[in-house]
């Protein structure tokens, strides 16, 4: 067989190995929820205050428009004039909720895409009952953590609980579906409840977290509960609240 021959079966031959993989991730994105009324003076200037507050929490965060307290004013045009500001403002805006009979193409023309959050669609419930039927077969996967997160890392539980034996730096993030335990300081990102569950706790040795969330309902450093910041303490969910308490 001459090299040639050999060469043109070698590249007629199905290829064995895929260019691409895809892998599931935790990303982390911020949903503004309007209250109601459309955006005016008042709104632009509260929300220029909560930008200056935390400049490195908001810098190029992206951004989910929420109007499901808004109906009203989910308007192409509304939407349209909310998304340019934003996006002057530095924000990432790439989706919309809840934005009801607004036409697909209208958000895509704007380069958005509609969002629909895991507890807003549940699955049918056929898919449920085989989603319930996997998860029962996979033991929990929970994660130990025997070294402080530094700054820049992110450590994830997917299955689980996460406990740290150590700080979590400014900077650094924790993601659980479960609850997460940190024997240290927690200055940086805590998600628990990562895949719904509004059960998850956080538990941490000092508080001085830049983004506590559980569930996905999330509170930053300036709004901390005071009677909690710096101690020993604990986050939990009770009737759709981020509630924090000192442990001791």
């Amino acid at each position: 067989m001459s090299s040639r021959h050999a060469q043109d079966r070698r590249a007629q031959a199905p290829a064995t190995v895929r260019p691409f993989q895809f892998r599931g991730r935790f990303l982390t994105a911020l949903a503004l929820r309007l209250e109601g009324a459309p955006p005016d003076e008042a709104f632009f200037e509260a929300l220029d205050e909560q930008l200056q507050q935390t400049p490195q929490f908001f810098a190029e965060a992206p951004v989910v428009l929420d109007f499901a307290n808004a109906p009203g004013i989910a308007t192409t045009e509304k939407i349209r004039d909310l998304a340019r500001a934003l996006r002057e403002r530095k924000l990432r805006v790439f989706g919309v909720q809840n934005a009801g009979p607004v036409d697909q193409s209208a958000l895509e023309a704007l380069g958005l895409i509609p969002v629909t959050a895991g507890r807003d669609a549940p699955a049918p419930e056929d898919g449920a009952r085989r989603k319930r039927g996997v998860e029962k077969l996979l033991p929990p996967d929970n994660k130990l953590i025997t070294t402080p997160i530094r700054s820049g890392q992110t450590v994830v539980a997917e299955r689980g609980d996460l406990t740290v034996v150590g700080s979590v730096a400014s900077g650094a993030e924790v993601v659980a579906s479960g609850s997460i335990h940190v024997y240290g300081a927690l200055r940086g990102r805590a998600m628990a409840g990562a895949k719904g569950d509004e059960t998850a706790r956080i538990f941490c040795q000092k508080l001085d977290a830049e983004l506590v969330a559980i569930a996905g309902l999330y509170q930053t450093n300036e709004t901390l509960d005071p009677a909690a910041r710096n101690r020993c303490a604990q986050i939990y969910l009770e009737d759709e609240k981020l509630l924090m308490e000192a442990i001791a």
